[in-house]
């Protein structure tokens, strides 16, 4: 329901639609490029084995923390509103 009580329109609906995917595939992203530098080390070169569990283990647990937080701060910027204006286009007042 939007906040005029109505029920939401098809180009609502399509924006929430894009706006999830667009969350989920840069969480996605971010979490494997973190997970890539953090245990990237650790998986390409001879380590000794404490510095590679170490390495393995905080890219475990850093990538999902990543794309958790990466999802909800774009969709909590999504439903407040935040989104970026557009320059190219004009406002009804100018």
């Amino acid at each position: 329901m939007t906040s005029h009580g109505g029920r939401r329109t098809q180009a609502e609906r399509d924006a929430i639609t894009v706006e999830i995917g667009y969350a989920l595939c840069s969480a996605a992203f971010a979490a494997a490029l973190v997970f890539g530098a953090v245990a990237g080390p650790a998986l390409l070169f001879d380590l000794p084995d404490t510095a590679e569990s170490l390495l393995l283990r905080a890219g475990l647990v850093l990538a999902p923390l990543l794309f958790a937080a990466r999802v909800v701060s774009v969709l909590l910027r999504f439903r407040s509103g935040g989104q970026p204006s557009r320059p190219s286009r004009t406002g009804p007042d100018s």
